[in-house]
C-alpha cells in the first residue's frame, strides 16, 4: 500500500465513525448499552463465520478458474488473501475500481503468469456480475413491488442500480459476441465526448479503451473454451453471494428480531447492494447506512438496535474485510520452495 491508499483508508475510516455518530448522536447511550448487552453472541458469531466462509468460497472460485493439471498444488493462504485484498481496496476506491489491479498483484506475488492471471480475473469479474444480477433480478420478482410500495424513493435508486449492472453486462457481452461492431460503436460514441480534449490525449483515451476491449476479447475466448469451469465457479459464486446476502440475517437474530422472515431480509439485502453499487464514494458510504436504516427500520423496533444493528452490519461486511486486507497485503505467501520441488518433478 502507497501513502494514497493509506490515507483512503484513515478517510473512509474517519467516515465511517463520523457516520455512525451522526445516527447514534440523539440516543441515550446507556440504551445503546443495554441492547448490546442483550445480543445473542451465538448468532453474531454465525454472523462472523458468514462473511469468513463467503470470502473462502469466493477464494474456491479463484481457485476452479486457476487450476490446471501438472502444475503445483495453491496453498489455501495463496487463494485466500485475494479477496481479502479486494476487499480491502474495493472499500477505499471509487466504484470499487481497485479491486481489480490489486487482486492481479496479489496474484502475480504467488508467481502467477500476468496474463493467465489477468484471464482468471476478467473471467472470475463476469461471473460475479452474471450473478448478482441473476439474484437481483430474483429478488424484484419475488419482493419488488412490496419495496417499490413502501420505500418508492429507493425504488428509484433500485431500479437505476439495475440498469447499471444491466449495462455493464451487454456491454461485456457484446464485446465477447459482437466484437467489431463493439469497437466501432465505442469509437463513435467516444470521438464527440473527448472532442474538447488535446488530440494527443484523445488519441490516448481512444488507443487505452481499443486495447482494453482487444484484452477482453481474447480472454473471452478462453471463457467460452472452459464451459465446466465456468459452471463450477457459477455455482460457487451464487454461495458466495448468499453467505454474503446472510450476514444481515443473522445480525437480526443477533438483536433477538426472531419474528423476521428469511426472504424478506435477503431481498432487502440484495437492494442494498444494488444501491451501494451507484454511490461514487468507497464502499458508498453514507449510501449503504441510509439504505440499512431505510429498509430494516420496520424489522428493529428500537432506535438503539436500529443504529447497533446496523453498525454491526456494516463493520462485518464493509469494516472487517478492510482489516483483514491490511493483513493480507502484508503477509505475502512463501512459495519459492514449492515452486522449486515442481520445477525439480518435470525435471
Amino acid at each position: 500500500m502507497n501513502r494514497k491508499h493509506i490515507a483512503a483508508l484513515f478517510i473512509m475510516l474517519g467516515l465511517g465513525i463520523g457516520i455512525f455518530w451522526w445516527e447514534a448522536k440523539d440516543i441515550n447511550f446507556n440504551s445503546l448499552v443495554s441492547t448490546f448487552k442483550g445480543l445473542n453472541y451465538f448468532w453474531l458469531a454465525v454472523a462472523f463465520l458468514s462473511i469468513l466462509l463467503s470470502y473462502g468460497v469466493e477464494a474456491m472460485v479463484l481457485h476452479t478458474l486457476l487450476k490446471r493439471k501438472g502444475e503445483r498444488k495453491f496453498g489455501w493462504w495463496e487463494m485466500y488473501r485475494i479477496p481479502l485484498i479486494q476487499a480491502l481496496f474495493n472499500a477505499i476506491t471509487p466504484f470499487s475500481s481497485g479491486g481489480q489491479p490489486a487482486q492481479l498483484i496479489g496474484l502475480m506475488q504467488s508467481k502467477i503468469d500476468g496474463g493467465r492471471a489477468s484471464s482468471v480475473l476478467l473471467m472470475k469479474f463476469v461471473i460475479y456480475q452474471l450473478m448478482v444480477l441473476v439474484n437481483f433480478i430474483i429478488a424484484m420478482l419475488v419482493s419488488f413491488k412490496s419495496v417499490a410500495q413502501h420505500f418508492s424513493g429507493l425504488a428509484t435508486l433500485i431500479v437505476f442500480g439495475m440498469v447499471i449492472h444491466v449495462a455493464t453486462i451487454s456491454f461485456l457481452l457484446m464485446i465477447m459476441y459482437y466484437y467489431d461492431f463493439t469497437k466501432k460503436m465505442v469509437q463513435i460514441v467516444l470521438k464527440p465526448v473527448l472532442f474538447f480534449l488535446k488530440e494527443e490525449k484523445r488519441d490516448k483515451i481512444l488507443q487505452s479503451a481499443m486495447s482494453s476491449i482487444d484484452s477482453f476479447y481474447n480472454e473471452s475466448l478462453v471463457l467460452k473454451r472452459e464451459k465446466k469451469k465456468v459452471l463450477k465457479a457459477s455455482l460457487l459464486t451464487i454461495l458466495q453471494l448468499f453467505l454474503y446476502y446472510f450476514v444481515v440475517y443473522f445480525v437480526l437474530l443477533a438483536l433477538n428480531c426472531d419474528h423476521v422472515n428469511v426472504v424478506d431480509v435477503l431481498v432487502m439485502h440484495i437492494m442494498i447492494v444494488m444501491i451501494v453499487s451507484i454511490f461514487p464514494i468507497p464502499g458508498g458510504s453514507g449510501g449503504a447506512e441510509f439504505s440499512f436504516k431505510t429498509l430494516f427500520a420496520g424489522f428493529i423496533p428500537s432506535p438503539s438496535g436500529l443504529v447497533l444493528g446496523m453498525f454491526l452490519w456494516r463493520f462485518i461486511t464493509y469494516y472487517l474485510g478492510m482489516f483483514l486486507g491490511i493483513i493480507a497485503v502484508s503477509k505475502k505467501p512463501k512459495i519459492e520452495q514449492q515452486v522449486a520441488n515442481k520445477s525439480m518433478e518435470r525435471k
